[in-house]
């Protein structure tokens, strides 16, 4: 509510009274919330998009050396997607896309970031990495869960995924130059054998 108040003077110039007028701006401020939304989140699955990835990608650097703390970068591919939307319908291509997030979600902490950026490709920030195993153990909790067959529209469908893996600062202290590594390391992968993950030092 926005409340805007006027003073009203008689003749002498003197104020007798006031005016006070009331604006409803809720929808307003939905409307300003929606396209901030827009903005920074993917409108399918929820999750950052690749401005917002970015975005906190750059803090968690920048936090990360004050800290001494180390990040670990996922990028992922899906495997096996592009027969899904060929045979089933994108539709259904979306409705995977929405189940593939959600099992995502559920292998990280809230504290860490998952980002769709582009058609299946999503990447993880995962914060506080004390070890390289500890990225490790995340990737195979994500190839696990992403191998388990999904029920949509009544139909089984099975895909995999490829994951490709950076460190910061062990591999690389710049933003643009880890998201490359990574997403190198990720082809790796898919050209190994898929549904797998490498690191950028095993490429």
């Amino acid at each position: 509510m926005r409340q805007a108040i006027t003073p009203i003077e008689n003749e002498a110039g003197v104020i007798t009274h006031f005016i006070s007028m009331h604006e409803d701006i809720t929808e307003q401020l939905a409307v300003q919330a929606h396209i901030q939304r827009l903005a920074h989140y993917d409108a399918l699955t929820g999750l950052p998009n690749r401005s917002l990835f970015f975005e906190r990608l750059s803090q968690a650097i920048t936090l990360s050396k004050r800290s001494s703390e180390h990040i670990a970068l996922l990028f992922l591919d899906l495997d096996r997607f592009k027969p899904v939307n060929d045979t089933y319908g994108h539709a259904v291509g979306d409705l995977l896309l929405k189940a593939v997030a959600e099992r995502m979600l559920a292998c990280v902490r809230e504290s860490d970031t998952v980002a769709r950026i582009a058609g299946d490709e999503f990447t993880i920030i995962l914060h506080q990495i004390a070890e390289r195993a500890s990225a490790a153990h995340v990737a195979e909790k994500i190839v696990k869960a992403l191998s388990e067959p999904f029920l949509l529209e009544q139909h089984r469908i099975q895909i995999g995924v490829s994951i490709g893996i950076a460190l910061y600062p062990g591999d690389s202290q710049n933003e643009q130059e880890l998201v490359k590594l990574a997403d190198a390391a990720m082809y790796e992968a898919k050209n190994q054998s898929r549904n797998t993950y490498r690191f950028h030092s095993q490429v």
